[in-house]
């Protein structure tokens, strides 16, 4: 069986399974051991398992891997998953868009019974996403919308074998009124709060790393009488050092780690990830790790926003 036949025999597996249950207490126990991570170094990749290339060496020189297992995209199997985990030594996170639908996922225009898509959930869209012509921007307190994304997008990437997920643009709550890109009031703004929460209440064991929005909306911000900063395992940040320095996120960044949070009684992650414009960039990648390293953050530098289709391996 050639590996795109297996995946698409995968796929049909995990879709049945994703659906399913909660997770079994023996696999609580596991995930719950995956929360207490010593996570550096790290990477964002977000190609498919045949263009990465050797998976071992992967899995050998990072310590969280952030990859997109929508099972649609029949990007890893299972069995790649677990080796890029390697026996349990890594975390290996699932990009998880929130704050907005892409054009390109399944469930843009085809969910199960039961489930609003976001095509057809046209009381949540937002606008389009200026730049990303295949996003529109989703009001993160519609309820059709938020129990799309717990009861059915999460638990398909979990079936996948994530342990966790890399929280995309809630930045949305950081955008006010006044923007034809992406407006979110009030509502808007408690209802992405509330979003994560139920994503923890459903997956209280899972690591959740939220990148960008790192304003004082989500480090202050309370949902259910608990404050939201306390249901993420940690952060990270675009372009706090390349292509151009953001003094504002790192100052951001700074302020979650005055903050001492010990989720699950260990060190909150705080990570940048910084773009060079390809691989060749070593120079200018080693500087900007350092910059972040020397700030007390996690860094990695890759080729270019939204395009990780490639892994740099920068050396120490």
């Amino acid at each position: 069986m050639d590996g795109r036949l297996k995946r698409v025999v995968d796929r049909v597996l995990l879709c049945a399974a994703a659906l399913a249950l909660p997770l079994t207490a023996a696999h609580a126990e596991n995930h719950v051991q995956t929360r207490a991570f010593d996570a550096s170094p790290w990477t964002s990749y977000y190609g498919d398992a045949d263009s990465l290339g050797d998976l071992t060496r992967v899995a050998s020189t990072f310590r969280v891997i952030d990859v997109d297992l929508d099972p649609d995209t029949d990007n890893f199997t299972p069995a790649e998953v677990a080796a890029l985990k390697d026996g349990g030594r890594n975390i290996v996170l699932s990009y998880l868009n929130l704050g907005s639908c892409e054009t390109y996922r399944s469930y843009w225009r085809n969910v199960p019974e039961g489930f609003v898509s976001c095509e057809a959930n046209t009381a949540a869209h937002a606008g389009s996403y200026r730049g990303y012509r295949q996003e529109t921007w989703m009001n993160l307190s519609n309820a059709d919308y938020q129990r799309l994304i717990v009861d059915y997008v999460a638990p398909r990437l979990v079936a996948q074998g994530a342990d966790g997920f890399y929280l995309d643009n809630l930045e949305i709550v950081e955008h006010g009124t006044s923007t034809r890109n992406g407006p979110c009031d009030a509502a808007c703004v408690q209802g992405a709060l509330d979003l994560v929460r139920k994503l923890r209440e459903k997956y209280p064991a899972l690591v959740f790393v939220m990148q960008n929005a790192t304003g004082r909306t989500t480090r202050e911000g309370m949902t259910g009488g608990v404050p939201f900063a306390s249901l993420l395992d940690g952060v990270a940040h675009e372009e706090v050092y390349a292509p151009k320095y953001d003094p504002q996120a790192e100052a951001e960044l700074a302020a979650w780690q005055a903050m001492a949070l010990t989720p699950n009684g260990h060190a909150f992650w705080i990570a940048t990830l910084d773009y060079v414009g390809s691989c060749d960039a070593a120079a200018k990648a080693r500087r900007v790790l350092a910059r972040s390293r020397a700030k007390g953050f996690v860094p990695y530098a890759s080729d270019s926003s939204a395009k990780q289709g490639v892994v740099c391996y920068w050396g120490k």
